[in-house]
C-alpha cells in the first residue's frame, strides 16, 4: 500500500492537533470490518505499514484488538444477575457512552474485576458523591471496568449489540505488533471525553503525551471503519 499523499480527517474530526506548541497529524487508518476471525498482526501489516514513515506511532483502538481476542461478546449471550440490574441502575450515562450504565455491562464488569471490587468501588461512588467529587467509581473499579464498551448508536454492526470488553495484556500487545510491524504502536482507548493510553510499545513518548496528542479522538468506529491511526509530527 502506497503512503496516502493528501491524509483525510474523519468527518467531524480534526487532522491536526497542537501539544506544547508542536503540531501534529492523526491519520485514520481505514479497514475492513474487524472481527475475531482476524489476526492483528496481519491487519496492521496490511493496513498502515506502507504509510509509516520513521519516527510514527501507529494507534490502535482497544476495541478493535479485543474483538480479535474474541472479548466482543453479544447482549444475548450475557445473562445479568440482580446486583448488576441494580448497581446499573445508579450509574451516570455520559455522552460519550452508556459505560456501565446497563445490567449487561454491569455483569461483564463483576466478571473481569471480581464482585468485591465492584462494591466497593460503588461505596466509595457514593461517598466521592456526598463529597462533590466525580469519578471515583472508575478509579477504584480499575481500567477493566472502565473500558467495556456497551451497544451505543453509531458502532457499526453487528457491535452496535455487543458489549466488547478490554483487551488482554494491552502492554504485551503492543510490544507484540510493534516487533512485527518494526514501529511504535500504542492501543488507546478514547471517546469524546478524552483518552486513556491502556498499552505502548516504547517508553518515549509518555503514554500521558499521548493521551494529551489523541484526546479529541480522531478516530471512527461507526462507518468512517477507522479503528486505528497514525501519529505523525507535522
Amino acid at each position: 500500500m502506497s503512503q496516502e499523499p493528501n491524509p483525510t480527517a474523519n468527518p467531524g474530526k480534526r487532522l491536526v492537533r497542537a501539544v506544547d506548541g508542536v503540531d501534529y497529524l492523526r491519520i485514520p487508518i481505514k479497514t475492513h470490518l474487524i472481527t475475531k476471525d482476524d489476526d492483528m498482526v496481519d491487519v496492521v501489516n496490511q493496513y498502515p505499514k506502507g504509510q509509516l514513515q520513521p519516527g510514527d506511532i501507529l494507534f490502535i483502538s482497544e476495541k478493535a484488538v479485543a474483538c480479535t481476542q474474541s472479548r466482543a461478546i453479544p447482549m444475548e449471550d450475557i445473562r445479568p444477575r440482580k446486583l448488576a440490574i441494580t448497581l446499573s441502575r445508579y450509574v451516570t450515562k455520559t455522552p460519550a457512552g452508556i459505560g456501565l450504565g446497563i445490567p449487561e455491562t454491569m455483569e461483564m464488569a463483576l466478571r473481569e474485576c471480581g464482585t468485591p471490587r465492584i462494591l466497593f468501588a460503588a461505596f466509595c461512588s457514593v461517598i466521592g458523591k456526598i463529597l462533590g467529587k466525580k469519578g471515583w467509581f472508575y478509579l477504584v473499579a480499575g481500567a477493566k471496568a472502565r473500558g467495556i464498551d456497551g451497544p451505543t448508536e453509531g458502532t457499526i454492526p453487528p457491535y452496535d449489540h455487543y458489549v466488547v470488553l478490554t483487551p488482554d495484556d494491552p502492554m504485551g500487545t503492543a510490544r507484540k505488533l510493534a516487533q512485527a510491524l518494526g514501529y511504535p504502536v500504542a492501543i488507546v482507548d478514547i471517546n469524546d471525553l478524552g483518552a486513556n493510553i491502556l498499552g505502548f510499545s516504547q517508553k518515549e513518548p509518555s503514554m500521558d503525551f499521548l493521551a494529551r496528542v489523541l484526546g479529541d479522538n480522531p478516530l471512527g468506529q461507526g462507518e468512517e471503519c477507522t479503528p486505528m491511526g497514525i501519529l505523525r509530527k507535522a
